[in-house]
């Protein structure tokens, strides 16, 4: 096992600035999700860990060594491509076993090392065959396999889930976990799949631009995302994000020029609503009412989600449609209707004209 240190590190495509300067560490044994966007330079970092992509400035240090100017097999890391990479005319015992015969690991020690990796991984069954016999899980746990053999100091995931079905990401998702637990060996996984990144992490490093806007426990950047690109890239439904005006004459909050709102509301302090522009509110934090609230809608469009379901809302003299995540059984709705909305939650977001928390 092994902590993992970056400072300063930057990369340069000619004159594009993929990453201008990074600083980051993560924990010995620590399970560290890398999320953001496409194109915001997640995966061009993993591959700069892994000596698959050389920094233009910076260092890298693994266990306490720079390994900076070392080569892919010197670093102790061990990577899993989204592409699974496996050898075809090899069988799923050659290609678990391959990085260790290159490596001259002793015959009977490399086959010990190969058969307890399958056994974990429930692979026994499936030694002999080749990868064209193999589903796209099954592809997967041998490409996880190929890396534990080698017994890594850390092990860097390059979205590989993004291939398999919805179902099939759900069981890998808790079979990496699972794995995590058992192995406690230090892990790096990208994905652009916030949900991948909310169940695995015991931290997210959230980027964006080559830069990482947050760094924290999943339910800290949920509860307290630091700017508004963070609240609206984790949360499913998407959070909703109203611009407003402070009226400091009636302390009242301005969504149009026909809608206002007392902080009451909110249940949110008139101080804090003041230093605001935008405010957060997440859909599952949203309700329908009997009672007039101030907030009345009109539903415009629904998506049914099984046990709840996702209503838009328009609200009068606001541009974008509100999304209310509400239990379908107990509230019926159809398009048209007009609703009183309240919302429930205790701590509303509150964010400044420059996208910061507030």
């Amino acid at each position: 096992m092994a902590a993992i240190e970056l400072k300063s590190v930057t990369k340069h495509f000619g004159e594009t600035v993929v990453i201008p300067g990074l600083d980051l560490h993560v924990q010995d044994g620590e399970f560290m999700v890398f999320v953001g966007p496409s194109g915001c330079g997640k995966s061009t970092m993993l591959r700069m860990m892994a000596g698959l992509e050389t920094m233009s400035g910076g260092s890298i240090h693994i266990g306490g060594d720079d390994v900076s100017a070392k080569g892919p097999s010197d670093r102790g890391a061990a990577m899993v491509f989204q592409s699974y990479a496996l050898y075809p005319h090899m069988t799923v015992e050659e290609n678990m076993g391959f990085g260790l015969r290159m490596s001259g690991t002793p015959k009977a020690e490399a086959a010990k090392q190969v058969n307890d990796t399958a056994e974990r991984l429930q692979l026994t069954l499936l030694l002999k065959r080749y990868p064209k016999q193999l589903s796209g899980g099954q592809r997967q746990r041998v490409a996880i396999g190929r890396a534990i053999v080698r017994r890594p100091k850390v092990f860097l995931f390059d979205e590989p889930l993004s291939n398999l079905d919805a179902s099939l990401r759900v069981q890998m998702r808790i079979e990496l976990a699972k794995l995590h637990a058992d192995l406690k060996t230090t892990m790096i996984y990208v994905t652009h799949d916030q949900t991948e990144a909310m169940t695995l992490g015991n931290r997210i490093a959230v980027f964006n631009q080559g830069r990482i806007e947050q760094v924290g426990a999943p339910v800290s950047l949920y509860q307290s995302p630091a700017n508004t690109f963070v609240a609206q890239f984790l949360g499913s439904p998407k959070i909703n994000l109203l611009p407003y005006q402070w009226d400091a004459a009636n302390s009242k909050v301005q969504l149009s020029p026909v809608l206002a709102l007392s902080p009451d509301f909110f249940h949110a302090p008139a101080f804090r609503l003041a230093k605001g522009a935008f405010i957060g509110l997440r859909p599952e934090h949203c309700s329908i009412s009997d009672q007039e609230t101030g907030l009345m809608g009109t539903v415009e469009f629904m998506e049914y989600l099984g046990d709840s379901l996702l209503a838009y809302v328009r609200l009068e003299g606001v541009e974008e449609l509100l999304r209310l995540k509400i239990n379908q059984a107990s509230t019926p709705l159809m398009v048209g209707r007009r609703i009183n909305i309240a919302y429930t939650h205790s701590d509303l977001l509150i964010f400044n004209s420059d996208g910061k928390a507030v």
